[in-house]
């Protein structure tokens, strides 16, 4: 799993895995959007206007979190 973070164009994107094939991009709304491959996996998650909505909560924190152990840790990412 990747997280990037383009300023410029104030784009996140996740990625989930390598992309396998064509992709489909859904439009879940105006500033989410989600890639799915030819298999039906989710390949990635797209946030348009990034940074109003990874401050919105956790302070702009990614926030890591193994529920099995507790351990967390956490990046700055807006």
């Amino acid at each position: 799993m990747k997280l990037t973070y383009d300023a410029k164009a104030n784009v996140a994107y996740i990625r989930l895995r390598e992309k396998r094939g064509d992709v489909e991009t859904i439009q879940i709304t105006g500033d989410f959007l989600v890639d799915i491959d030819e298999g039906g996996g989710v390949v990635g998650i797209e946030l348009l206007n990034a940074n109003q909505q990874l401050k919105e909560s956790d302070d702009g924190r990614f926030i890591f979190v193994n529920p099995l152990s507790g351990e967390e840790a956490e990046l700055k990412v807006a």
